[in-house]
């Protein structure tokens, strides 16, 4: 079968990957008009409806869902494909990049067991927090913290992060029952909007829309802002273990009051990459090594 042309199909990759006309040209370095004429010429080419309007935007029908698919499996076999074609003989590099409360709480305690899993191979660890897009970061495995989402690639559960709810021990002397939550500062997760809320509703608990005021990117600013008193916090399992065991905090609702949330409401760490990258016997070992572990099993690091 015949193929569009190479820059018509580029252009509607881009735009169906940024859903956005002016993002995509930025990525491509060509004006946004360029781009749309690209996307129509394929259109024209094809017979179909890729795009259509709505709003003041532009979105994608059910065909360039299908197409945007493919494409993005193509592309990404594409950039592999030159990238191992034009690497130096030299050894090879895995970029590993994963959530910092990952790396340093389960990952450094097993760095040993890490680096013999794939010996033959340089391994290049980075810990970016907003990363959203693995080929444009360079990156051949992340895991991430959250619920999963990630598309078409593949994405496996490695651990379960469950929360406590923590505060200072002054705090929660204005904590008896769930509701008294609600008068109090709740700190909140910069990459989760559903966790309180979750929370919230779980111990029945009628909130509405919840004010987000303090926000944190990560687990161990949040746990520090907890300690000085700032709000309540949501403090993953050992954390919350270690700090009231060291009287830093309490649960004002009890260690298990979230004991019995459904498993889909609660984040975890996610290992996720793409099916080109996973064709890399170098980076499929060290997923397999990854998937293999007891990430829970792992003993507590020191406070």
């Amino acid at each position: 079968m015949k193929l569009p042309p190479l820059n018509a199909l580029r252009a509607f990759h881009a735009f169906a990957r940024r859903r956005s006309m002016r993002a995509a040209a930025e990525d491509l370095l060509v004006s946004p008009q360029a781009v749309g004429q690209q996307v129509r010429l394929l259109e024209e080419w094809l017979g179909v409806a890729l795009t259509e309007r709505e709003g003041r935007g532009v979105r994608l029908t059910e065909r360039g869902i299908t197409l945007a698919h493919h494409l993005n499996a193509g592309f990404e076999e594409f950039a592999e494909g030159v990238r191992r074609a034009s690497a130096q003989a030299e050894r090879e590099r895995i970029n590993l990049n994963v959530s910092p409360y990952f790396g340093t709480r389960y990952l450094m305690p097993r760095l040993a067991e890490f680096r013999r899993a794939v010996p033959e191979a340089e391994i290049g660890l980075t810990t970016m927090i907003d990363l959203t897009d693995l080929e444009a970061a360079q990156i051949d495995l992340a895991v991430q913290w959250g619920y999963g989402a990630a598309g078409d690639r593949p994405c496996h559960l490695l651990m379960r992060d469950p929360k406590v709810i923590c505060c200072r021990p002054e705090l929660a002397e204005g904590i008896r029952q769930p509701e008294d939550l609600l008068r109090q500062s709740l700190l909140q997760p910069a990459r989760s909007k559903r966790l309180w809320p979750d929370i919230l509703r779980h111990l029945g608990v009628a909130a509405g829309e919840l004010q987000r005021g303090l926000t944190f990117d990560d687990a161990a600013t949040m746990r520090r802002a907890t300690h000085q008193g700032l709000g309540v916090g949501l403090i993953s399992r050992l954390d919350a273990e270690e700090d009231i065991a060291a009287g830093r905090l309490v649960a004002p609702l009890g260690l298990d009051a979230l004991a019995d949330m459904p498993e889909d409401q609660i984040p975890g760490f996610f290992l996720i990459s793409t099916r080109a990258r996973l064709r890399v016997r170098s980076v499929s070992a060290l997923h397999r090594w990854m998937l293999a572990q007891d990430w829970s099993a792992t003993q507590p690091a020191g406070a």
